[in-house]
């Protein structure tokens, strides 16, 4: 299984290079049951992966000078506020034992894991519905207030379970601050890097860490995203992206039956 989740580990990266979202959603769960990680230390874990990985993309997307900068601060240091928030204030606010009635039993680590599927499910279906639509040439982009809130809101939700985020920073780039497709998913990378690595150094101060294993799926991570900026030139992304999508919501009806059915979730 182990093998099995080391090679699962480069298409965390591979799915960053295509289409700049939907690899670290997959980060949580290959840690916790491929590796057998505790889902809180998982989403530590994850943020250190996702954020050292995804920095081989922003090289490559700052040489082809796709990065909005305006964006980074107006959208990018609200999501990082509210990364570290959620990891310093509401993680450690979540209490071990949530509900214990007569039929369900739920503690953090079900909550953690049922709140990811849920996320997984919405980033899925907006992967497999969402239309792909031509960009309009001439548009400029658009900074408000709202992007701020958005930003905010989108580091709260995606601190607590570790994920990068891309999944909700694209669509909202594109729409919000209406970016073109590959700007979006070129600023959203570097937005996922920093946010991350903040939220991971963050945890530093209250987690043991496995250097040695991190590191390996760091690598292996690494090498996926660099295929996957290749893979990026050679295919067609909305394809990639509906296939990808159907592969995450299979990832997340496994882990709602997996919690319901053998997790002691139902007594």
């Amino acid at each position: 299984m182990e093998l099995v989740g080391y090679l699962a580990s480069i298409l965390i990266g591979v799915s960053l290079g295509l289409i700049g979202s939907g690899g670290s959603i997959l980060t949580v769960p290959l840690l916790v049951y491929f590796f057998h990680v505790a889902p809180l230390l998982a989403t530590t874990y994850s943020l250190a992966i996702v954020g050292l990985s995804s920095i081989a993309g922003v090289i490559s997307r700052l040489k082809q000078k796709l990065v909005d900068f305006k964006t980074i601060f107006i959208f990018g240091i609200p999501s990082i506020i509210g990364v570290f928030s959620s990891r310093k204030f509401l993680l450690p606010a979540i209490p071990e034992l949530i509900y214990d009635g007569p039929v369900i039993l739920v503690t953090k680590n079900h909550f953690i894991m049922l709140f990811f599927a849920t996320l997984m499910l919405i980033a899925a279906l907006s992967m497999i519905l969402g239309k792909n639509k031509e960009e309009e040439k001439g548009i400029l982009p658009v900074y408000g207030f709202t992007l701020m809130l958005v930003g905010l809101a989108e580091g709260l939700l995606t601190g607590i379970v570790g994920a990068g985020g891309g999944f909700l920073i694209i669509p909202a780039l594109v729409i919000l601050a209406k970016l073109p497709m590959k700007k979006a998913i070129a600023t959203s990378l570097v937005i996922i890097s920093i946010k991350s690595l903040v939220g991971f150094t963050g945890d530093l101060l209250s987690t043991a860490v496995d250097w040695s294993f991190l590191s390996k799926i760091i690598l292996l991570a690494t090498l996926g995203i660099i295929t996957g900026n290749y893979l990026n030139k050679k295919m067609d992304g909305a394809k990639l992206k509906k296939g990808f999508g159907y592969f995450v919501l299979a990832m997340a009806f496994i882990i709602f039956i997996e919690q319901f059915c053998f997790s002691n979730l139902v007594n």
